[in-house]
């Protein structure tokens, strides 16, 4: 089952809201955060990235 991306777009909406109004500011911020980097671990996996790209990456960062 596909979802749409409005649907996807209302559920991160609602998810912030929610931090927002129960946890404060500093939450919003922090699902803000986690759900950008969940976004963009998603889409690195949906375009083929492996495990072994991101260590080899480090270990270039590293030297």
């Amino acid at each position: 089952m596909q979802l749409s991306r409005a649907f996807i777009g209302m559920a991160v909406g609602m998810a912030l809201a929610f931090a927002g109004y129960f946890g404060g500011f500093g939450a919003f911020l922090l699902v803000a955060a986690l759900g950008g980097l969940g976004a963009a671990a998603g889409h690195w996996a949906d375009r083929g990235g492996r495990l072994q790209d991101l260590r080899d990456a480090y270990e270039r960062s590293r030297r």
